[in-house]
């Protein structure tokens, strides 16, 4: 059984990034106006972030409360490192193994925007998310976070008009078997025959959207059964394989705009993901469902676990952070240190599951530092 659960993850990681594909063309279409870096940050990375936003929502809605809560801040934490750590990396790697350049060099004002941007939007999820009990207040802060964020971008951005070459870009190969299209999940060549439009790129995108969520609730039910059948709580499934299931289409889409040379397009997707992530794909299904059913009342084992993640998210953020902007241009070196600091966490959470003794002694550390900020939190009862 443990064996078909992983399977069953692995299969949904590749329905996933298949369906995903589709809804990269159709929302690519449809923002299709905005500049390099803003289209990253808000379309690219809205589109590629929706499994999250799914997974999330399952876990909240299926497994309910503590372990449900558990679970979707496992995913949104989890893929955030990923994407932090994994995406640039493969990015630089590609790039520089295509022999496309010798490295890249991302815009300062993009890495600085969305890179402090997200640091503020991890530091106010440490200090809200701090009591036993959560309430659909704490969700809409989160919301009202990315709100702020998606304002700034598009008021800020400089108009661009990319139509003529999207739709060169776009035409398919409509001649393409419909039966192979279906059973390769290329949801493009069944929509789009002759040129994209925005009746057939919102088809295209609702349908890529339903197939995603139907993934992400085989993803989330495939984790609680592997989680049983270890005996480890569905926290730590959530943080390292639900997340990197969830966060296929964000590299295969910052591998894409890595290699038409849209270096800031690639890491802003990576960056924009994860404020999206941490402030809309878990601020909203935490907001519909305490909204619904109440205040969400946490065990003390997962107030520790979400404070300890959260804090760990802050720090790996920052270590990431420091790797972009310490030279001008992002080198191999960049990419080997980001891999090994994704080794690590990756390792971390293993040790914590199993309770090995290096691991517990960094958990101590990180609940002090939470020990620390909590007499700040002034709402706190």
């Amino acid at each position: 059984m443990i064996a078909l659960s992983i399977g069953l993850i692995i299969l949904c990681c590749i329905v996933i990034w298949r369906a995903s594909d589709g809804f990269d063309v159709a929302s690519q279409f449809l923002g299709r106006r905005l500049s390099e870096g803003v289209r990253g940050a808000t379309i690219n990375a809205i589109g590629s972030s929706m499994p999250e936003l799914f997974t999330t929502f399952f876990f909240l809605f299926i497994l309910k409360d503590r372990d449900g809560f558990a679970g979707g801040i496992g995913t949104t934490a989890g893929s955030a490192v990923f994407n932090g750590m994994i995406i640039p990396a493969v990015v630089i790697l590609v790039v520089i193994f295509s022999r496309l350049a010798k490295n890249i060099e991302v815009s300062r004002k993009v890495l600085f925007r969305d890179g402090i941007a997200l640091l503020l939007c991890e530091l106010v999820l440490i200090y809200i998310l701090g009591g036993n009990s959560l309430n659909w207040i704490h969700g809409l802060i989160l919301m009202s976070l990315y709100a702020a964020y998606a304002w700034y971008m598009l008021t800020t951005m400089k108009a661009t008009s990319e139509e003529a070459t999207f739709q060169e870009e776009t035409a398919t190969s409509s001649s393409k078997n419909w039966f192979l299209s279906v059973l390769s999940l290329d949801l493009e060549p069944l929509f789009i025959r002759k040129q994209i439009n925005t009746a057939n790129a919102w088809t295209l995108l609702l349908v890529a959207l339903l197939i995603i969520g139907s993934a992400c609730l085989l993803l989330v039910k495939s984790c609680e059964q592997l989680g049983d059948e270890l005996g480890v709580p569905i926290y730590f499934i959530a943080v390292i394989l639900a997340s990197a299931a969830t966060s296929v289409p964000d590299t295969i889409l910052s591998i894409k705009d890595a290699k038409k040379g849209n270096y800031d397009d690639a890491v802003s997707n990576a960056l924009g993901s994860n404020i999206f992530d941490v402030c809309f794909a878990l601020g909203f299904p935490l907001f519909l469902f305490t909204l619904l059913n109440g205040p969400i009342e946490m065990s003390a084992e997962t107030v520790i676990n979400v404070a300890e993640l959260r804090i760990l998210l802050f720090i790996l953020t920052a270590v990431a952070f420091l790797i972009y902007i310490a030279r001008k241009t992002m080198t191999i070196g960049s990419a080997i240190l980001l891999l090994t600091i994704y080794i690590i966490f990756t390792l971390y959470i293993f040790g914590r599951s199993a309770e090995v003794d290096i691991a517990m002694q960094i958990s101590d550390w990180l609940r002090s530092i939470d020990d620390f900020i909590d007499p700040f939190r002034f709402w706190k009862t």
